[in-house]
């Protein structure tokens, strides 16, 4: 395991599929996602907006080593929206040159889960992701009638494999846990 650092930090989250969205759930805040995922590096470049327009950027390092359910190892990350600093733009715009792997969803917030409809060639994956403080939190996560199948330990149903997925094996995957 990775020790964390002065800016990383050990990311505790368990992910979940769903044969639909689920009916009936509250809401509480929608934003549209576009990842990249940067060739041959560890890096994810994230363009997200919420329904009042204002854009906020990412830029995300995740070191991947899980060997306690939901611990998916370090995660770093650099922010920033528009209103405070336009100079974050003009860096994602340089940035999002580099040669990546994209993938676009809507993230429905369902406290206490991420509900992540995907489009494009993912249309139809619907993944609800909880994130936790520690693997106490992780493990005492009740599952409500809406969850299908958990996919934490599943390394395709990350964002990482999910970008370079075609629509025949995500078919085959998402048939693997009975969806």
């Amino acid at each position: 395991m990775f020790p964390e650092g002065k800016y990383a930090r050990v990311e505790w989250e368990r992910r979940f599929l769903l044969s639909s969205f689920p009916r009936g759930e509250k809401v509480t805040r929608i934003r549209l996602i576009g990842d990249r995922y940067i060739h041959g590096t560890t890096l994810r470049l994230r363009q997200q907006s919420d329904g009042d327009g204002q854009l906020v950027f990412k830029l995300t390092q995740e070191l991947p080593e899980g060997t306690v359910r939901g611990q998916q190892g370090l995660i770093t990350t650099m922010y920033d929206d528009v209103r405070r600093c336009t100079t974050m733009y003009d860096e994602f715009n340089v940035l999002a040159t580099l040669p990546a792997k994209e993938l676009t969803k809507v993230r429905h917030s369902v406290p206490p889960f991420a509900i992540d409809v995907f489009e494009e060639t993912l249309s139809g994956l619907v993944l609800a992701e909880a994130e936790f403080n520690s693997a106490a939190d992780a493990s005492a996560l009740v599952l409500p009638s809406f969850i299908a199948a958990e996919v934490s330990d599943d390394p395709r149903f990350t964002g990482g494999s999910l970008c370079a997925a075609s629509r025949a094996e995500l078919a085959k995957w998402l048939a693997e846990h009975g969806v």
